[in-house]
């Protein structure tokens, strides 16, 4: 074997390795999509620019500080109709929340405006601190006041405002 192959063959086993790690790694962005004036995908950076707020949650049997933007931010930011504008025809809409693994969960417009009820739901990004990674995902949804994390998803990669008029 020619001897400056061998001597590039652990640069290339490591350049492989590096695409393989980055395709497995999270979406860098979570898309905000379907009936919304502004369809828009949002980066960690955005997010940070942001209102942050935070919220402590037990998620199993382990309990953190995640910190993120409320969901009805994010929807506003997105032309989602939200307060005086959430009436009529809009309290018909529906938030589907879709998870990498295929998980899925779906809210009421409503339930998530804070001027009809009092039950904030969070898009976190970090947890005790530090970015969420992992099985966690980059992105969380937080729904602190429910007596079971069932809607709290995991692996966040999309948020789709569905029009469910007939």
């Amino acid at each position: 074997m020619n001897l400056a192959i061998l001597k590039q063959r652990p640069l290339l086993i490591a350049s492989m390795f590096g695409a393989v790690l980055l395709f497995a790694q999270e979406p860098a962005s979570v898309r905000v999509t379907g009936s919304v004036k502004q369809p828009t995908a949002l980066t960690p950076e955005d997010l940070a620019k942001m209102p942050r707020s935070s919220v402590r949650a037990k998620m199993g049997d382990q309990e953190a500080s995640y910190e993120g933007v409320w969901l009805h931010e994010i929807l506003k930011r997105a032309g989602a109709p939200s307060g005086n504008d959430l009436r009529g025809k809009a309290l018909a809409t529906c938030v589907l929340v879709k998870a990498k693994d295929g998980y899925q969960v779906v809210f009421s417009l409503a339930e998530l405006d804070p001027a009809f009820v009092d039950n904030e739901i969070l898009l976190a990004d970090t947890a005790d601190g530090k970015p969420l990674a992992g099985d966690q995902g980059r992105f969380r949804l937080i729904a602190p006041k429910e007596q079971r994390s069932a809607r709290s998803v995991r692996m966040v990669t999309e948020i789709e405002v569905l029009d469910l008029r007939k």
